[in-house]
This record gives structure tokens, sequence and C-alpha cells, in this order.
């Protein structure tokens, strides 16, 4: 089963339905964002910061630039602009052997970029 969870990120990315992300998150997955100091555990707050982040992030501008994976796990790049300030970063997403997602890292640069994120994702979990 390598990529079956990345498969599935992929194409939640392309067409977010948020029925497809709820499906792949495993139930006790842990979220670990830039810029909160502790990771996020379980389903629902890591669904809450992920679908805030393909609003935040997501549109026609955003584009995986790279990919590496290993078995159930991958690297994925990402490049996208915001506000005329262009955000490079990477997605750490590990699964299981059933598809499902058990950990998911993100990383941002640059620093105008994390800022400019934070607040943009404040807003948007406000809603």
């Amino acid at each position: 089963m390598t990529g079956l969870a990345i498969e599935r990120w992929h194409a939640y990315m392309h067409d977010p339905k948020p029925e497809a992300l709820w499906d792949l998150l495993h139930p006790d997955c842990v979220f670990e964002s830039p810029v909160v100091h502790t990771p996020q555990r379980g389903r629902e707050i890591t669904f809450k910061y992920l679908s805030s982040a393909a609003v935040v992030l997501g549109g026609p501008n955003f584009r995986y630039v790279g990919e590496w994976i290993r078995g159930n796990d991958a690297i994925l790049e990402f490049e996208t602009e915001r506000e005329g300030v262009k955000i490079n970063g990477i997605d750490m997403i590990f699964a299981d052997d059933d598809g499902r997602i058990t950990r998911f890292k993100v990383m941002v640069r640059p620093l105008k970029a994390i800022n400019m994120l934070h607040q943009m994702m404040a807003a948007q979990l406000a809603k």
C-alpha cells in the first residue's frame, strides 16, 4: 500500500470535500502546525486545521512542486502566493496501512509568510 493516503490527499486538495478529508483522517491523528507550540491531537481538531488550511492556502496558485514517498509516508513540498507573499513549505504526512493519515506536520517559510498565515488561519478557524 504505497502512497494510498497521499493519492487520497491529492484528490482532496484538488476537490476539497469535507467528507473526503474526514474519511482520510485516523481517529487518533496528530496535527503539528508551524505556529502552534503543541501537537493537536484527534481527528476533530486535525480536520479543523486542515480544512481551514485548504481554504487559506488552496486555490489556483497552490501547487505541489516536490514529492518524496517512503512506504506509507511522504513529504510534499508546496508553493503558493497570497497577498503578494510567496509561500514555500512542506507537508509531512504519515499514514497507516489502511490509507488513513495518522500524523500531519506542516513547515512554512519565509518568516513573513508564517506571520501572514498565522493571522489568516486564526481568522478562518474563528469562523
